[in-house]
């Protein structure tokens, strides 16, 4: 077995490879960011340390010797495989790895009360959950797959649909010290919560009122704050059921008359083309189509 301790200096290996394939120390230099004095002094010291001159030296004129030649290609050889391996772990530690992007609501309402299901069933993967409000650039972030709510058009990824969702009325049960509204005109007296993104129009119609948009009051950004707002009492929110359905089952809220409204937009899953490709990015599509199923429809 070879004593890997009697191994020349790595460094000067890698400096007398570049050295040779190039035929010039300069460009060798500025391959691997030394100056050109450092690779001649480490082609001279592999030279001593061998016994062997590797370059012929004519004034400022470098010419490989046959020595230098036939060391070159066995050192070629075996950094070429030094590289194609490290390239497999890369690949490797990437393929245990699973990035997934979402929305602030849905990632904390939705998605991670569930994923440690996932995680249960895909113990090898590290499954990293980011939640963000801007649209991320798959080309220069090292994530792997998203959902988003919105129109599924998103040019140049692969887009599917996952599920729909729907708006209706809910409260605290607590709202109103219990006395929550039964009809649509105490409804209309009530504080109404909302989001700029989310109108209690489309709902009024789909109830037969000819109610206006409320004004005043609480206005959110965030779907989740709407929910938990309501949950805490400030008033009834028109919320999504993805987002309002943990508070549902544990009580914390409750869902007022038996009007549902279709959202405009859905859930997409979202990813780079050819993404779909990577294990792990199959297991978590095959999963959430799965969780999706599972999940109680409003009407």
């Amino acid at each position: 077995m070879t004593d890997l301790r009697r191994l020349p200096n790595l460094a000067a290996l890698r400096a007398f490879e570049a050295a040779a394939r190039h035929q010039n120390f300069s460009r060798a230099a500025d391959e691997i960011h030394v100056t050109h004095g450092a690779i001649s002094h480490q082609v001279r010291a592999l030279e001593e340390e061998l016994g062997v001159a590797l370059f012929a030296r004519h004034g400022k004129r470098l010419a490989i010797t046959p020595e230098g030649e036939q060391f070159a290609a066995t050192l070629r050889r075996a950094l070429g495989e030094i590289a194609v391996a490290a390239d497999a772990l890369a690949a490797s530690s990437k393929q245990k790895r699973l990035t997934i992007t979402a929305l602030p609501s849905f990632a904390a309402r939705w998605l991670a009360p569930r994923i440690g299901r996932f995680i249960e069933l895909h113990p090898e993967l590290e499954v990293i959950l980011q939640s963000s409000n801007h649209l991320v650039d798959f080309t220069r972030e090292a994530v792997d797959v998203g959902i988003r709510f919105g129109g599924g058009i998103y040019p140049g990824l692969t887009v599917e649909k996952v599920m729909g969702d729907y708006y209706y009325p809910v409260a605290s049960p607590g709202f109103n010290g219990g006395k929550l509204p039964t009809t649509l005109q105490a409804l209309a007296g009530s504080p109404l919560l909302r989001s700029d993104l989310e109108p209690w129009v489309p709902w009024f119609r789909a109830a037969g009122v000819d109610f206006r948009e409320p004004t005043g009051g609480l206005v959110f950004e965030d779907s989740s704050m709407l929910v938990r707002a309501a949950a805490e009492g400030h008033g009834i929110a028109l919320a999504r059921h993805a987002i309002a359905l943990a508070e549902l089952e544990s009580g914390e809220l409750v869902r007022l008359f038996d009007i549902a409204v279709p959202c405009p937009q859905s859930y997409y899953l979202v990813c780079r083309p050819g993404a779909l490709q990577k294990p792990q990015v199959q297991a978590f599509r095959a999963w959430l189509i799965d969780e999706v199923a599972k999940v109680r429809q409003p009407l």
